[in-house]
């Protein structure tokens, strides 16, 4: 891996963790709302920013998180099968904006796995976590597309790393 790579890896890690501290009281709840899972949005441009997602997602979990074990498990492993996912469609898929989309409704559905975790961990209903956990995760992703759409007009995500 390059160092130009690690390092901007390692700024979507740190850039990741310094914008998810603005909510954290929303961040592990049933209702949450991460306006850092924008990031996610990066995986679209190019594959190499995994990394830097996953790193953010483990660090977050590990300063920030009242479930300990859990988000890390749970959590990171939402991130890691969304994010392959979206790898693996963007094989196929090369409309950037249709990607985009496919995204968002990825992270959403997957959100079942954090729902999941929130029952084992505090006992919430599985079906309304999911739901609310979807909803937030929908609403932040899709604010998210024209955003991260613009962003990359102007600094060529896939150019960047």
């Amino acid at each position: 891996m390059k160092v130009r790579t690690l390092v901007i890896n390692g700024l979507i890690a740190a850039l990741y963790i310094a914008v998810s501290a603005l909510i954290v009281p929303f961040g592990f709840t049933n209702i949450q709302f991460r306006i850092s899972e924008m990031f996610n949005h990066l995986i679209v441009f190019n594959k190499k920013y995994f990394f830097g997602i996953v790193i953010g997602v483990f660090l977050y979990n590990v300063m920030f998180s009242p479930l300990g074990w859990y988000d890390m498990v749970f959590g990171v492993g939402h991130s890691v099968i969304s994010l392959g996912i979206i790898i693996v469609l963007s094989r196929y898929i090369k409309n950037v904006l249709i990607l985009l989309i496919a995204n968002t409704l990825v992270f959403s559905f997957n959100m079942f796995i954090i729902a999941f975790e929130l029952n084992l961990a505090l006992e919430f209903p599985f079906l309304f976590t999911w739901l609310t956990t979807a909803a937030g995760e929908l609403a932040v992703l899709a604010v998210g597309i024209p955003i991260m759409y613009a962003l990359n007009k102007r600094l060529q995500f896939d150019k960047l790393i």
